[in-house]
């Protein structure tokens, strides 16, 4: 009797260490996955993209406006340029130039459009959201201006259309970032326009 109460004694102990140690363990578990959980959203890529940049780009986000209700929307590496919130846009073609070296802004388009674009330096980076209309005041100089930025759709763009596009001063190929949908009754999402079109991408820092 008395080996056998050491025994259940002893069966008791086991267990409780047993589940101390369980118990720890799932704490252990459990501490890992929320710190897991917090470094995933700490690397959260720039500008919300689906994947980081390699070294030597910068990460942008463009989104167009929607209808003639939301403003455009554009971020370079995690800093808001231009947005609603911001009130720094305004209906027609919204542009901001950035410094093709540090990505720091250097303008939005304040000035007379022609003049704005004649003045643009070499080796600058062009960002450039369609809000409301961004056609009807776009005559052919300002078209052949924004084509020299690297534009293929500029020479396109009709009453009405959402267009998104990021070229630079000096480019010397077309950009391959830029997006343009039409206003068509048939297609359209919203009455009288078309869909809001979001692009996101790594722009190369200029190397000279």
């Amino acid at each position: 009797f008395f080996f056998t109460g050491i025994l259940k004694l002893a069966a008791l102990i086991l267990a409780f260490l047993l589940a101390v140690f369980l118990a720890f363990q799932l704490l252990e578990i459990n501490v890992e996955f929320k710190l897991g959980s917090m470094e995933t959203k700490a690397a959260a890529h720039k500008c919300g993209l689906s994947k980081a940049c390699p070294p030597g780009h910068f990460a942008f986000k463009l989104t167009s406006g929607a209808a003639s209700v939301v403003g455009p929307r554009m971020c370079l590496e995690d800093k808001l340029l231009m947005s609603g919130v911001k009130n720094n846009v305004g209906r027609g073609i919204n542009v901001a130039l950035i410094n093709g070296k540090t990505a720091s802004q250097t303008e939005i388009n304040v000035t007379p459009f022609i003049k704005f674009l004649k003045e643009i330096e070499d080796g600058t980076i062009v960002m450039m959201a369609s809000f409301d209309d961004p056609a009807t005041k776009l005559n052919d100089e300002a078209r052949k201006l924004i084509t020299d930025l690297g534009s293929s759709a500029v020479g396109n763009l009709g009453f009405r259309d959402n267009w998104v596009f990021v070229g630079g001063k000096g480019i010397k190929t077309k950009s391959p970032f830029e997006q343009h949908i039409k206003n068509t009754a048939d297609t359209n999402k919203y009455e009288g326009w078309p869909e809001v079109l979001e692009m996101e991408g790594c722009v190369p820092k200029r190397q000279d």
